[in-house]
Formats: C-alpha cells, structure tokens, sequence
C-alpha cells in the first residue's frame, strides 16, 4: 500500500512539473529551435560514406597509374648489355681470311679466268715446258686451296670461344631481365649470335668446297693432259720401240 502511494504521489507531481517544464519551450522563439531530423542525418551520412568511397577509389586509381609507368618504365630500359661490336669483330675475322684466298679468289670473273687459261681442255699447241708450268701452277692452287681451308676452320673454330663467353652473358641478361624490352634486346642478340654461327659455318663450308673442286678440276685436267703427252710420247720422234729385256737374278 505504501508503494502505491508512493507511486501515485510521484506521477502527480510529474504531471504538475510537466507545464512548468514545457513554460521555457513555449516562450522561446521558434525560429531558435534545434530539430533533428533523423532522415535528413541518414542522408548525410550516407552522402559523406559515397565521398570517401569516391575518394578511395581515386586513391587506387592513382596508385595504379603510378604502378603502371613503373611498369612501362621498366618495360622501356635497354639491356645493358651489348655484344654488337665482339659478333662484328668475329664475322670481320672470317671475312678477312675469306678474302686471303690464294691464287683462285671467291670471284666469279677470276674464277672463269682461271679455268680458262689452266683448267678444262689442254691445248694441243702448248710446247711441253708449258704442260708442266700449268700442271705446276694448278698442283699449286689446289695446295692454296687447302690451306685456306684450314685456315678458315682454324679461325671459326678461334671464335667459338668468344661466342660462348657472349651465349653466357646474353643468357643472364635474358633470365634477370626487369621488363619486355630487355627480354626482347636480349633475344635478339642471342639471334645475332646464332647468325655469326651459321655465318662461320657457311664460311668453312665455301672453304672447304672450294679445296675441293680446285682439287678435282687439278684431277680432271691432269687426266686430259696425260692423255696429250701420251699422244705427243707415241705420234713424236721414234716413239716407244721395243725391245728385249734381261733379268739378272741372283745366285744362291
């Protein structure tokens, strides 16, 4: 009972203060009221939430510019390696023994000089002193031919060192390369390095050919002039006459 009492004399006076408390609301002014408005604070918030999404966005956007000209930076740098200047020193090389070819160079109108004036049919008016000054001469160019030959191998084969010194330092430029570019430089000089190759190998090839058919022209050409000197040994002078022949033996 007392509790309830209690009660109701409480929410009396809360009900007589309850004007005296709503006097001061009253008198102010309406224009100096503070309202809240829930909706209008929602749609604040969610106005400054969409800005700093839009602004994180165009933090990542830049960042990934910024990633991207790295990227293109790295893309754009050249190998720092270049084995131009020892793959032209080594074809420079081969050119040069190429061009020290003795007496029959690798020229078209030599070469048809020469076999006109040395190879091919053996003039039947040419005295015996002249047979053996050409058949001298071509013994001569199939000798020079030959050590052509070995010197163009002994230089290709001087060139493999270089050219594996060069095929190891492209090959670490190529595996460390920081972007496309590089990579790319680097496979092209590997290229390069494989066309000296095929280019040392081509040269040893001419060489070789080359000792080989002065070889087997110097062959062919005896061939047809032994035939003329046998004619000339049967058809000039006495020619062969035969006779007896004795055997001496030894006695046991």
């Amino acid at each position: 009972m007392k509790q309830r009492r209690s009660l109701a004399m409480r929410f009396a006076a809360a009900l007589l203060a309850a004007p005296a408390a709503l006097s001061p609301m009253l008198a102010t002014p309406a224009q100096a009221l503070i309202v809240f408005d829930p909706s209008n604070y929602s749609q604040n918030v969610l106005t400054a939430a969409r800005s700093l999404e839009q602004i994180t966005n165009q933090i990542t956007s830049l960042q990934n510019q910024a990633q991207m000209l790295i990227n293109q930076a790295r893309n754009l740098a050249s190998l720092p390696l270049s084995s131009l200047q020892q793959l032209q020193q080594s074809v420079q090389r081969t050119q040069q023994l190429l061009g020290q070819a003795q007496n029959v160079a690798y020229d078209v109108q030599q070469i048809d000089q020469a076999f006109q004036q040395k190879y091919g049919n053996v003039s039947l008016s040419a005295s015996d002193q002249q047979l053996v000054a050409d058949a001298r001469s071509r013994w001569g160019n199939t000798v020079g031919g030959l050590q052509d030959a070995m010197r163009v191998q002994a230089g290709v084969v001087g060139n493999i060192d270089t050219n594996r010194t060069q095929m190891s330092a492209l090959v670490g430029q190529s595996q460390g390369a920081t972007g496309a570019l590089q990579a790319a430089q680097a496979g092209n000089q590997l290229l390069a390095l494989q066309a000296q190759q095929l280019a040392d190998l081509t040269a040893v090839v001419a060489a070789n050919g080359r000792a080989q058919a002065l070889q087997s022209a110097e062959q062919a050409t005896a061939a047809d002039q032994g035939r003329e000197q046998r004619r000339r040994f049967l058809t000039q002078g006495s020619g062969y006459q035969p006779g007896n022949a004795q055997m001496f033996y030894g006695q046991n």
